[in-house]
């Protein structure tokens, strides 16, 4: 039985970290991650960080999904969805979706994103958001979820795990189990 997973917090709650966990914990499964940050950079030639915008990848994303679990694969979704309307479209189209809600401050998310390393479109995302809001000039393109854009927590997910209260392996084993 295939399934389909959406780890939605924060950026900087730890939702990559625990996925490459999680793909560690389940191996020998077929699993794909889909993360907003490479889908949007394959999808959006330039990326504005628009409402409009992100509907439309994440709508495009969630089919891309639900097309990957008809044909046997799992999927992860490590994307922040910070609306639940997103989440509830993969929920009612894909059979076998969980929804695990990484939970942690904003004040521990813009410490762990501006330690983030890897293929970025925006680095130091959140301090240059809150440089913006001081009315300081930056480069940065779009609204920032949990600065100038609500982040809306899921009402009832599967599970979830406060980040800032457990390490990614033992997160990692917590999801584990409510797929198996």
């Amino acid at each position: 039985m295939t399934w389909a997973l959406w780890l939605t917090g924060l950026p900087g709650s730890g939702k990559s970290t625990i996925a490459k966990e999680l793909v560690k914990k389940l191996r020998g499964k077929k699993i794909q991650i889909l993360r907003m940050d490479e889908f949007r950079k394959f999808l959006l030639e330039k990326p504005k960080y628009t409402e409009e915008e992100r509907e439309y990848a994440y709508r495009a994303m969630v089919l891309i999904g639900y097309y990957l679990v008809q044909n046997g694969i799992n999927v992860m979704f490590d994307a922040t969805g910070h609306r639940r309307k997103f989440r509830n479209f993969a929920r009612g189209l894909i059979e076998n979706f969980y929804e695990v809600y990484v939970k942690c401050s904003l004040k521990t998310a813009i410490k762990r994103e501006a330690n983030r390393k890897g293929n970025l479109i925006v680095r130091n995302l959140y301090r240059k958001a809150l440089q913006r809001l001081e009315g300081r000039k930056v480069k940065l393109v779009g609204e920032v979820v949990g600065i100038d854009v609500s982040y809306e927590a899921p009402k009832k997910p599967d599970l979830t795990i406060d980040s800032e209260k457990i390490i990614p392996e033992a997160a990692a084993a917590k999801i584990a189990r409510i797929l198996k």
